[in-house]
């Protein structure tokens, strides 16, 4: 999409200078950690579930292969069809060659971060075949032909002025920027699509080993509308999203919607198990489940396992200071954020997404609010590791490192350098802040103040507050 064509930088810069955009964050972020801690403090032993959420997934991914088996097995006893997709090209295959066997015109999609993963939409349209979103969020990024900037509020960068231009222009009519009639409208031209839709498409929040059902949360509806209406439905669903039994279901569903928007539970909690059987008067003729691989077997027994612990919840990116000044599109992949930045280079590799390790303060805030306990920052500060021994530092990153340790392993020129960084700075200073320091540096002055070096060294100070002792 537009926003991911320019660099990094080129992505960063131009979020530091969306005022609403930065705006919209700090009130969202606000407003979803607020509802977390008052959720989290009413369940009172939050640590334990967190333990306890952080044990299940654990032990899962440790045991996938089984599960993932077990899942699949009992998956297609109900009827179910199930494929495992190696790759991203495997799996909009499979979907593409049912859609072309179905006839189908049209699908109607249920929120999925897969489907963005796999890019479905786009080679959905490639064969003429309309791909719609029905989440709200979603369908109003797909019309401004966006990505999603946040992994639960897709479209929490536009306000209702810019929505209404975006379903005016559908309308071919003023709409007036009431949120109301802006949501009464969505509803409008999303129901007939649901209607007219021949597959309709669905992620998975999770699925359970022991009866092989897929389960939803949602709290607009169309997520039953989208695996409910259509006569086949498909899941895509990256296949760590398993949970071994509904015991297991029952304590990650109450960390999930508390952790995510600081719900007690979503509005909508749906539980699917193969397609429509006899007795039913609704649901779906087929059901096809697409389980993606996609790079995730390759961190298995790796030191980065546990990423793969992730419900999704973006809490992370709620709690993240970095995400609150950049917002989603800055990271440029479909997973924003700390999850994004640690994912990301691990399921597409290093030389593409080398700078993402770096957009983090290592505050740690993403690994204290994780409700499942992954350990984001530590993985963030590996992968900096990970770039440098893969080659992927820059040429004048070495060398700034290589001069920076032959100055620290020389006390002369060291103090040399420290008499000197005064005068040399003095130029690039307003009063005590250096506003817009040279070269590398000045990437940093860009965004934050840098503080101008004192006029006297720590150890000149001491060296003097010690002749002063002696002479008293």
């Amino acid at each position: 999409m537009g926003q991911q064509k320019a660099g990094f930088y080129e992505r960063v810069d131009q979020a530091l200078h969306d005022d609403f955009l930065r705006k919209a964050l700090v009130d969202a972020q606000e407003k979803l950690r607020e509802g977390k801690k008052t959720q989290s403090e009413l369940l009172e032993n939050w640590e334990d579930w967190r333990k306890r959420g952080e044990e299940i997934r654990r032990h899962t991914i440790e045991n996938l292969d089984s599960y993932l088996e077990q899942f699949a097995k009992n998956a297609e006893k109900q009827g179910a069809n199930v494929f495992f997709a190696k790759t991203k090209e495997e799996a909009v295959e499979y979907i593409t060659r049912l859609a072309i066997e179905k006839e189908a015109k049209s699908v109607i999609k249920s929120k999925s971060m897969v489907s963005e993963e796999i890019h479905l939409n786009q080679a959905l349209e490639a064969i003429g075949i309309e791909a719609i979103e029905s989440d709200l969020g979603e369908y109003i990024i797909q019309l401004a032909k966006e990505t999603p900037s946040h992994i639960i509020v897709p479209a929490i960068h536009k306000n209702k002025e810019q929505v209404a231009e975006l379903f005016s222009k559908v309308a071919g009519e003023e709409i007036p920027d009431d949120p109301q009639i802006l949501a009464s409208f969505a509803r409008k031209v999303l129901r007939e699509k649901f209607l007219q839709a021949d597959i309709g498409l669905s992620g998975a929040n999770f699925a359970v080993a022991e009866s092989g059902s897929i389960v939803l949360v949602s709290n607009e509806g169309n997520a039953r509308l989208s695996t409910t209406v259509p006569k086949v439905h498909v899941v895509t669903m990256g296949m760590e999203r398993i949970v071994p039994d509904w015991e297991s279901l029952d304590t990650l569903i109450s960390l999930l919607p508390r952790s995510a928007t600081g719900q007690k539970i979503t509005t909508y909690l749906t539980g699917i198990t193969g397609p429509k059987r006899k007795a039913d008067v609704d649901g779906p003729e087929e059901m096809h489940i697409i389980i993606l691989d996609n790079g995730r077997s390759q961190i298995l027994g790796t030191e980065y396992q546990n990423i793969l612990h992730c419900i999704r919840c973006g809490a992370c990116l709620n709690h993240c200071p970095v995400y609150r000044h950049i917002g989603g599109h800055a990271y440029g992949s479909v997973y924003s954020g700390p999850i994004g930045s640690v994912l990301t280079p691990l399921l597409e590799g290093l030389d593409d997404w080398k700078e993402l390790p770096f957009a983090c303060s290592l505050c740690g805030a993403c690994s204290e609010t994780c409700p499942v306990g992954i350990p984001l920052d530590d993985y963030l500060v590996k992968l900096r590791r990970d770039v440098v021994d893969s080659g992927n530092a820059s040429w004048l990153e070495k060398k700034a490192f290589q001069t920076f340790g032959w100055v620290t392993g020389n006390p002369s020129i060291y103090q040399f350098g420290i008499n000197l960084a005064d005068t040399a700075l003095k130029p690039f200073a307003e009063g005590d802040i250096i506003k817009k320091a040279p070269s590398v540096l000045g990437k940093w002055t860009k965004g934050k103040d840098l503080p101008k070096p004192p006029n006297q060294s720590f150890r000149e100070w001491w060296e003097k507050k010690g002749e002063k002792q002696d002479g008293e």
